[in-house]
């Protein structure tokens, strides 16, 4: 097509903090669609703490990103030749499609509705929002009534799983980093407290905000809050577990919660979830998350960076907490 795709391919395996020197920017020619393909130039990309994971050599939910491969990622990309029916030049579609500028795709991809922002796209429809769908309702089982604590609450995961929690009638703690974080979630986000771990005792104020205990933990973090949150669980708590950001890029691992035991005493329960496992009831929560929003009873916040050449500085703003809600970037 007389055009350069430049792609970000993964170029080392990290070792402790992931680096931008772990990938590089590589060009190749554009690809001509086939039969039953379509050409997208993606113009957003999204970003998942999860990614950090997906370059380790180890076995996991899905295969690791193979050296030299194009770096994984959620992307929204507008059509612009098509020879996959139901597809057509000027469509937005979404789909796994990689740190690149132009995908070659078919089946693989999701067509949006027209004038969907793709914010939206990648956020509430996206991993983010199927992640917290999923992990409070199914997993965490909130009831009315129940204390529900977020940790990483301020992230794109953590302040919509907060939001649901409230939309089900519960009393909702965020912990989150910094003032300003802390400030969105009582205000905008509706929670009904927060504390900021970089500055308060995450142990005491978790005591003197859930006196009667903790219901439903859905962690993003794992570490030494996780640790405190189990030494303060009520009778038949739920801890889902999401994420551990805390130790994704640790060199050894520290050791596990020495507060386990009280999941015992006080007859809890602590599960894992991958989002995958729920892809066939996506459009369920869709349906619900979109409501929600045009009710005005969720809402949520983008970060959005520019730039194809800047997605790895983009990516690691995620460990860094320089991000407000879910990191993307527009190219």
């Amino acid at each position: 097509m007389g055009e350069v795709n430049r792609q970000w391919v993964l170029r080392s395996r990290p070792v402790g903090m992931v680096r931008e020197s772990d990938f590089e920017l590589k060009e190749t020619p554009v690809p001509a669609p086939g039969d039953g393909q379509a050409l997208v130039r993606n113009t957003h990309l999204a970003f998942e703490p999860a990614m950090r994971g997906w370059i380790e050599d180890r076995p996991s939910y899905m295969p690791p990103v193979v050296i030299g491969e194009v770096m994984r990622g959620m992307t929204v990309g507008e059509v612009v030749a098509s020879n996959f029916e139901g597809l057509a030049p000027g469509d937005l579609v979404s789909g796994m499609a990689g740190w690149q500028e132009f995908v070659l795709g078919g089946a693989m991809l999701t067509k949006l509705q027209r004038g969907m922002d793709p914010s939206f796209a990648l956020s509430i429809l996206g991993i983010t929002g199927m992640t917290a769908y999923f992990g409070l309702l199914d997993v965490g089982k909130p009831e009315a009534g129940e204390t529900v604590v977020v940790s990483g609450a301020a992230g794109a995961t953590g302040s919509i799983a907060g939001q649901i929690a409230k939309i089900h009638g519960c009393r909702v703690v965020g912990i989150a980093g910094g003032p300003e974080k802390c400030r969105w979630l009582t205000g905008e986000a509706g929670f009904d407290a927060a504390i900021d771990y970089r500055s308060e005792d995450v142990g005491a104020r978790l005591s003197a905000l859930c006196p009667d205990g903790i219901d439903v933990f859905f962690d993003n973090v794992g570490g030494e809050i996780l640790n405190e949150v189990l030494a303060r669980i009520a009778q038949n708590a739920r801890v889902v577990l999401c994420g551990a950001i805390s130790r994704y890029n640790e060199v050894e691992l520290p050791p596990g919660p020495s507060n386990y035991f009280n999941l015992t005493v006080q007859r809890g329960r602590m599960e894992g979830f991958i989002v995958l496992d729920f892809v066939p009831r996506f459009s369920e929560a869709a349906g619900k998350l979109t409501a929600w929003c045009a009710e005005g009873r969720l809402v949520w916040q983008v970060d959005v960076q520019r730039g194809f050449e800047n997605a790895p500085k983009a990516f690691l703003r995620l460990f860094s907490g320089a991000n407000v809600g879910k990191q993307l970037l527009e190219f």
